[in-house]
């Protein structure tokens, strides 16, 4: 298996999108080679600029999620991008960026000159000043001469806990060489180089123990991608990687090259993206960037998509892109929300917890039952594993850590009053979300264990269309022979239950009779069980998930 390359492309949040294209075309000089959407959300752009070509190891992508709040930087995450200069072009740049009132740092990183400043978001953009190669391929438009042009990237740095744990990916698992480190005020700094004579060769780690994480939103790394040459090379990592334990997704086309994405231990999610088929594929290459270019899929819905799409200027060609739609931006991470109160019960008045965009600026919702002996906070690190932008997600606590206090093949007035009051409290919720804009059509609802079990309880009595359900080892509630007569119908309502076939706390047998009913009333049920699994989540289990809420995200524009 060969080593990889190095750098293939830095995925990032940010807020306004015009301004973001002004800032990479006509200050940094760089090509907007790609105007498209996020495919796992079609409302919002996906925007790439680069070389003349958007060769790898020069791709920056963004998606603007207008109105945004600027991210916290913290460890587990990708915090700065440096791109390439010539030595010579540092006087260049000082006075290009105080022209545009841009405030910068000087320092020295490994013996080299560096210029420190930020995007519009505060995304960390440096400038490392080292001979080397030229740029990869010069875009002639660009408003920065070719002698002092961005030459691709130099390297990325992420703040970590330790950096054990990605030294051990990076170097054991990559092909990467450990190439030097020093002492930092931020704390000591390990650069790492890929296996390449080209652009976009090093990793930067730098250790803050006992320092924050992140809080994402905009001016956050969403990813770093790897590069590697070719779709065999692509599926070698992925089977070693997923061998190694790593989670790996299976292979995403992302249209103009291959994708596969795993999170390191240390909170950095990785991709590995191959250097085919490139940004030429679908439009020539004296054109690129300058139409919106969605795939097969959603070209059906261009109108109503363009239409949600602010309108941004490509000055290159002098053309307006996208139809003045008013986009939305992230909430907070896990903070709080006040809701309405309708029913007094144990689980009434408890927290709510939220992550990724707030519902009044979502289509789409997914909500988190999380099980005994959990928390909301807990629950709500599967909208990390899901990684759907599109998605708000909320988690209800419940009272006590439990939502009802026996097990739930007991007679269901055992697990009073604590049942009702948590069936009411996701009914309560579903109510605001629908008073936000979101309909149930357009809420995802599912859980893991004793919150499985309340999910699928609910959906049940409350049957109708939903986004789409799903209970991780969970099932309808009551002891053997509890009749199922439900009113109302789930006709069009994709269910997934997933659980071990030797599960302690969860009986095959339910599982099946719940997959039975649910189909009854109408559900399209994809029930997979495990072998040996035991009482817990796997990755299968998170991708077939996913799916479903790829498809709503799709679906809902």
């Amino acid at each position: 298996m060969k080593a990889v390359q190095g750098l293939h492309h830095l995925t990032v949040m940010a807020s306004d999108p015009q301004r973001n294209v002004d800032f990479y075309t006509d200050l940094l000089g760089q090509r907007m080679v790609k105007v498209t959407v996020n495919f796992d959300d079609p409302g919002t752009y996906h925007l790439y600029y680069g070389d003349e070509t958007g060769a790898p190891g020069t791709i920056m992508t963004f998606f603007p999620w207008p109105g945004a709040a600027r991210g916290e930087r913290g460890n587990g995450e990708i915090v700065a991008c440096a791109y390439a200069v010539r030595p010579p072009s540092l006087g260049y740049w000082k006075e290009r960026l105080r022209a545009n009132g841009t405030p910068f740092q000087e320092g020295r990183r490994f013996g080299s000159p560096t210029l420190s400043f930020e995007d519009p978001d505060g995304l960390i953009i440096e400038l490392i000043a080292e001979e080397g190669a030229d740029v990869p391929r010069f875009w002639p438009r660009s408003p920065v001469p070719r002698e002092h042009a961005l030459r691709g990237f130099h390297s990325v740095t992420g703040w970590v806990e330790s950096a054990e744990s990605p030294r051990r990916l990076l170097v054991e698992h990559l092909g990467f060489q450990k190439v030097g480190q020093e002492e930092t005020p931020d704390g000591l700094r390990l650069r790492f180089r890929g296996d390449s004579d080209g652009v976009g060769l090093y990793v930067d780690l730098v250790e803050r123990p006992g320092q924050p994480a992140g809080q994402f939103s905009a001016g956050s790394v969403h990813h770093v991608a790897l590069r590697t040459r070719d779709d065999s090379e692509q599926a070698e990592y992925l089977e070693y990687l997923s061998a190694q334990g790593y989670g790996v997704t299976p292979v995403q086309d992302r249209q103009y090259f291959h994708s596969i994405y795993f999170r390191d231990p240390s909170g950095i999610l990785f991709e590995i993206a191959t250097d085919a088929p490139g940004f030429p594929a679908d439009e020539e290459m004296d054109e690129l960037g300058k139409h919106l270019k969605l795939p097969a899929w959603y070209e059906p819905k261009r109108a109503a998509i363009e239409a949600r799409l602010r309108p941004i200027v490509n000055r290159e060609y002098g053309v307006t892109i996208g139809g003045g739609g008013s986009g939305a931006g992230p909430g907070s991470t896990a903070q709080a929300q006040a809701r309405p109160l309708r029913v007094s019960g144990p689980h009434q008045g408890q927290p709510v917890y939220a992550a990724g965009r707030p519902p009044s600026e979502a289509r789409v919702a997914a909500v988190l039952i999380h099980g005994r002996g959990g928390s909301a906070q807990d629950i709500l690190g599967l909208g990390q594993q899901f990684n759907l932008s599109a998605f708000t997600y909320v988690a209800p606590q419940a009272a006590g850590q439990t939502w009802y206090p026996q097990s739930f093949l007991r007679p269901l007035e055992q697990n009073e009053p604590g049942l009702s009051s948590g069936l009411q409290q996701i009914d309560d919720l579903l109510n605001e979300l629908e008073a936000q804009g979101i309909p149930r059509e357009h809420v995802v609802l599912g859980g893991f264990s004793q919150g499985a079990c309340l999910a699928l309880e609910y959906v049940a009595r409350h049957a109708r269309r939903y986004g789409a359900v799903f209970g991780f080892s969970g099932g309808l509630i009551g002891p053997d022979g509890t009749p199922r007569d439900y009113a109302g119908s789930l006709e069009g309502t994709p269910v997934f239950l997933g659980c071990s076939d030797q599960d302690a706390h969860i009986p095959l047998a339910r599982v099946e009779e719940s997959a039975e009913v649910l189909a009854r009333l109408g559900a399209q049920v994809d029930k997979r069980i495990y072998p040996g699994m035991g009482h817990t989540i796997n990755a299968d289990e998170i991708a077939a998930v996913q799916a479903l809420m790829q498809a709503l995200a799709g679906q809902s524009v």
